[in-house]
């Protein structure tokens, strides 16, 4: 089915404004494809030092520039478990590239840290500025210029949207994404978060938390609720960088397996040598944009990819915007429930359907382009499949049923969950702000209170404690932009504010940070730009002052007299606590430099 008139009227203007961005990026890309991958052109020195510890047969071969040499970027450590099955993948690589008549070696590493070992410490400031610093990781092990093709092993939350910044600043090269899975289901999403606002009040201690937190949290693979690493893994089969059908395969099972080889092997079948060349940067194109776009909001997907969908659309001389992400989300209706949208796992979004139901949902109600190229070939239709293990212990591939195997997780085009999407973009007299409504209530969409400041979480969670906050109130929480301390999530301010929510209190979230993939109940008007560091209105804002967040109109205000608004000095807020330990004294160059979360808050041009 053609695309919808709205989806071909947004992509065409996506197009027009990016028209000389792009340009100047593919006539770079096509350079770069003109220069090709000549080992034989490197000196004798640079060769040796590149094959050095390559097979005589493989060494004779990288010589003469006659088979591909695949180079892989992983992002491996043992400590996050999304990305401890990674530790085997290169063996599996380099044997599926010898079997293929090719060479694989490993590129380079990239750091992967884990939010959920983060939240609410130090290190969370790190969290959004790595993103940045994958990509250049990434793009320093592939200057080598050994290579013919790419395949990069990465899951959660800022290491994909990084990884896809170097593959297409790398655009001349395919690039090949690997997921390496979710960990089986555990305890039940709901309930973790049921244990942990009776933590927040107090009613349980420690190691209730822990048992909880341990039995959800349990072994090798994602974690199973859709926040930003599952959204990654989503995006990446949709906009076609990922084989069909691998994205929510669990770790350690033979099906894995057979799909990481067969990647391997669909990554060497697409150089410059072969028939079927695809270059990245040519192969994602407005159109793929626009398809993570909707798949982000038919799936009420992390709220951090308005800022990452953006800067990876930029390093493809793409200008997405926050309109653009807004308008598509009032004409994509939500066809998933997942937990915090719903009380289902990853897990069960994949045996209902996974991404072959929800691809083929979408095509079938022309929300998506299906004239894009993927690793896989031409169309996104080839995409409407469920993978399986063949008979000869490699991927065999069969149709998507026509029916959701669960309706109540994965519905159809024509009985979706909501009409719209699952994010909102919000304007005012405040700024520009996201919000994610798939998992709000209704009657909560609106909410009209005074403010009541905080600078820190911690003076948030005190006056929790406290018991202040037993009333109607936004929470205002400032000084948590990029520029101030890197733009940590929040999600630990999530239990005290559910609790005062389920206590029968109207509440909101106001801040210039972000907030977990994961968070859902309470409604948060976050990423405000321009942000409390460079003076923007949140800056202004007084306790009592009366703010209204309404997610229906997409608003958001502070109800005081314009004049007498505009003459308020600008709060200040002594910074100098984050700029030191933990590593925070080696990102001072990224603070000063970084971009506005709408223009995704990146510290490259």
């Amino acid at each position: 089915m053609a695309a919808h008139s709205s989806i071909e009227a947004i992509t065409k203007r996506i197009v027009e404004r990016s028209k000389p961005h792009r340009e100047a990026y593919l006539d770079r890309l096509n350079r770069a494809v003109k220069r090709g991958t000549h080992r034989s052109v490197l000196s004798c020195g640079n060769l040796a030092h590149g094959f050095a510890v390559c097979s005589p047969a493989e060494k004779d071969a990288l010589a003469g520039d006659v088979v591909p040499n695949l180079g892989i970027i992983t992002a491996y450590n043992d400590m996050l478990s999304a990305h401890q099955p990674y530790e085997n993948y290169p063996a599996l690589i380099r044997d599926a590239a010898r079997e293929a008549g090719g060479v694989a070696q490993v590129a380079g590493g990239v750091p992967a840290m884990c939010d959920g070992v983060t939240q609410g410490q130090p290190g969370m400031e790190l969290s959004l500025f790595s993103r940045d610093l994958i990509a250049m990781s990434a793009g320093i092990g592939l200057s080598h210029n050994m290579f013919d093709s790419s395949v990069y092993l990465g899951v959660c939350d800022k290491i994909v949207p990084g990884l896809v910044i170097a593959a297409l600043s790398f655009g001349h090269l395919p690039a090949v994404f690997v997921p390496a899975g979710p960990m089986t289901s555990g305890l039940p999403n709901d309930e973790k978060s049921r244990i942990r606002q009776l933590y927040a009040e107090g009613k349980v201690g420690r190691a209730e938390l822990l048992e909880s937190e341990s039995k959800s949290y349990h072994g090798p693979g994602t974690c199973t609720f859709y926040g930003t690493a599952n959204s990654n893994q989503m995006l990446m089969e949709i906009m076609g960088f990922h084989m069909p059908g691998s994205s929510f395969i669990n770790p350690g099972t033979p099906l894995r397996d057979a799909l990481t080889k067969e990647a391997a092997k669909r990554a060497l079948a697409i150089t410059a040598l072969g028939n079927e060349f695809t270059p990245a940067g040519e192969m994602i194109d407005e159109r793929s944009i626009v398809n993570g776009v909707v798949g982000l909001h038919a799936t009420g997907g992390s709220t951090n990819h308005t800022m990452h969908l953006v800067a990876m659309a930029r390093a493809a001389g793409i200008h997405l915007t926050w309109a653009d992400i807004s308008e598509l989300s009032d004409i994509v209706p939500l066809l998933t429930r997942v937990y915090p949208n719903g009380l289902s796992d990853v897990n069960h979004f994949a045996a209902a359907g996974g991404m072959g139901f929800l691809i083929k949902q979408l095509l079938a109600g022309g929300l998506v382009h299906d004239d894009v190229r993927t690793v896989f070939g031409q169309g996104l239709e080839a995409y409407t499949i469920e993978a399986k293990l063949g008979d000869n212990g490699g991927v065999a591939r069969e149709p998507i049923p026509e029916v959701s195997g669960d309706p109540k997780v994965l519905t159809t085009i024509d009985k979706p969950f909501q009409a719209n999407g699952g994010l909102k973009m919000l304007h005012g007299n405040l700024g520009k702000a996201v919000i994610k409504i798939s998992a709000v209530k209704p009657e909560r969409h609106i909410i009209e209170a005074p403010a009541i400041v905080f600078h820190t979480q911690k003076e948030l969670q005190d006056a929790f404690k406290r018991g202040d906050l037993n009333k109607d109130f936004v929470a205002v929480v400032r000084f948590q932009g990029p520029k101030a301390n890197g733009m940590p999530e929040l999600h630990q301010l999530t239990p005290p504010l559910g609790v005062l929510q389920d206590r029968g209190f109207k509440v909101a979230l106001v801040t210039d940070g972000r907030m977990s993939g994961a968070s859902g109940k309470v409604p948060a008007a976050i990423h405000i730009t321009p942000e409390a560091s460079d003076g923007g209105p949140i800056s202004k804002i007084r306790d009592g002052d009366v703010v209204r967040l309404d997610a229906t109109t997409g608003t958001l205000e502070v109800l005081v007299d314009a004049a007498e608004f505009a003459a308020r000095p600008a709060a200040t807020a002594d910074l100098t606590e984050n700029e030191y330990g933990m590593g925070r004294e080696l990102f001072g160059a990224f603070r000063r430099n970084v971009g506005h979360a709408d223009h995704g808050a990146s510290v490259f041009a």
